[in-house]
């Protein structure tokens, strides 16, 4: 089920309602079925695959708590080769596959390729099964017990609000909320309204809107020159952004309505001075994820120089390949691996400058393009593609003749709206200042108008958010 749906408004506040009016000791049960509904109405069957990784962490933990030695770390291992398992048939064979078999016949060895399956990536299959890790992982170091309650552990797992798309919370952020007696609350009400509301301005208002500009022009790229091309790039570094933050905020409201906090996902990333410091902003449960599972385990910055580059790039290769199985993901990948190199090895010379303003404005200009570059190979169908529009982009700067003039000044407004609003929220170090702490005729006029916003340039049939396909 989409959140940009009318399924959806339909489905929130009949859950929402339900769930105070349950009994305390019913509502883990509540969530559960409703997440189920949720989830079935992607991929009915795909639930079931959910429903296996479930069932083998949660007895793998069980037995990483009661082992001792090497058994534990043996349970660990088999639980998170059963997930990996998952992940590499549903998300990564094809790719490997097809690779092996166009090296054959590059070779030109007469080996009959190996078949793919026409099998289709079950909805958000990388977020769950990486919060479905974070649990077996925290249980193998001690710092989470194991859960004794099924229900209560398949809802730490299938909770609807982050089911899909994240945030990838930790167990011990959320686990126990489940278990916590949570009375209506006008405040949490407020404060989850609003956060979808904002969800919802980014979703429909801004992302989808670009994404009509930025369609049109990566679509057809033969028919674009250098400038549109340009423009459409700069266009989805602000939809991507709008898209996966306003499911973040929808994300987070949703569950906050109901008293449950999930953790940030999303901290005005384009503000950024550095691409170091746009990472601490940008996807901050993946980020922290790969931090802490990964980047730590390797050495992290613990190690020599050469070693902490390599643990550095590994880490990126591994999340583009997270977000996809295509060269393309890897290459972005790669490239931010690559920027984080370079701005350790000029780190003192940056640190000499940061508080001059000029050095503020030039890094957060710098971060962008170099962050927005990268996004080329993340768009781009194929490495081909990206390259082709490098190319253009380079060679071909012909002046635009500006069409779909409706489209470029709705996105205007739109993403005016937005970098105003994340500028104030910058300068109130994150608080909804100018919307929430404002008296009622301010709070009321600024919430119609946004709602009007939505209603008037909103693009209802934008489809499914970018970052289901993950």
């Amino acid at each position: 089920m989409l959140f940009n749906s009318f399924d959806f408004l339909l489905f929130f506040p009949v859950v929402t309602l339900i769930y105070f009016l349950l009994p305390h000791g019913w509502r883990w049960l509540h969530l559960l079925i409703a997440s189920c509904v949720f989830y079935c109405a992607f991929v009915p069957a795909y639930i079931l695959i959910l429903f296996f990784t479930i069932l083998i962490d949660y007895i793998a933990a069980l037995y990483i708590e009661g082992a001792g030695g090497k058994r534990r770390k043996r349970f660990l291992v088999l639980s998170i080769i059963a997930n990996v398992g998952v992940l590499a048939v549903f998300k990564y064979y094809n790719f490997f596959i097809g690779n092996v078999n166009e090296l054959l016949s590059a070779l030109q060895l007469k080996v009959r390729p190996a078949p793919l399956l026409q099998i289709l990536l079950p909805i958000g299959l990388s977020f769950h099964t990486f919060q479905a890790m974070s649990y077996t992982i925290e249980v193998y170091r001690g710092r989470q017990q194991a859960e004794r309650h099924l229900g209560i552990y398949a809802l730490y797992v299938m909770f609807y609000p982050q089911l899909v798309a994240g945030p990838i919370e930790r167990p011990q952020n959320i686990l126990h909320q489940f278990r916590e007696r949570h009375t209506f609350n006008a405040g949490n009400l407020a404060v989850g309204l609003r956060l979808m509301l904002w969800g919802f301005f980014m979703k429909v208002v801004v992302a989808d809107r670009l994404s009509l500009y930025v369609e049109a022009a990566y679509g057809n790229v033969g028919q674009h020159n250098g400038t549109t091309l340009l423009l459409a790039t700069v266009l989805f570094a602000f939809q991507i952004y709008c898209d996966f933050a306003g499911y973040s905020y929808i994300a987070i409201g949703a569950a906050r309505t109901m008293g449950f906090r999930l953790m940030t996902n999303f901290n005005r990333p384009y503000l950024a001075t550095s691409v170091a410091t746009f990472w601490k902003r940008w996807h901050i449960s993946l980020s922290t994820w790969f931090r802490d599972y990964v980047y730590i385990p390797l050495g992290g910055s613990r190690v020599g120089r050469a070693r902490h580059y390599g643990n550095l790039m590994a880490v990126f290769l591994l999340s583009g390949l997270w977000h996809g199985a295509n060269w393309t993901f890897v290459i972005w990948g790669g490239l931010n691996g690559l920027y984080l190199i370079v701005e350790s090895l000029l780190a003192p010379e940056r640190k000499h400058h940061r508080h001059k303003p000029w050095r503020r404005l030039a890094g957060m200009m710098l971060t962008f393009l170099l962050v927005s570059f990268s996004w080329i190979f993340f768009r781009a169908a194929t490495v081909a593609q990206a390259f082709a529009i490098i190319h253009k982009i380079v060679t071909d700067p012909v002046a635009m003749p500006f069409q779909n003039w409706g489209v470029l000044v709705y996105s205007a407004l739109g993403l005016g709206i937005l970098l105003g609003a994340d500028y104030l929220r910058e300068r109130q170090h994150g608080h909804w200042y100018f919307a929430a702490h404002r008296s009622a005729w301010v709070r009321l006029v600024w919430y119609t108008g946004v709602i009007l916003l939505i209603l008037l340039f909103g693009v209802f049939d934008g489809g499914q958010f970018i970052y289901f396909q993950f």
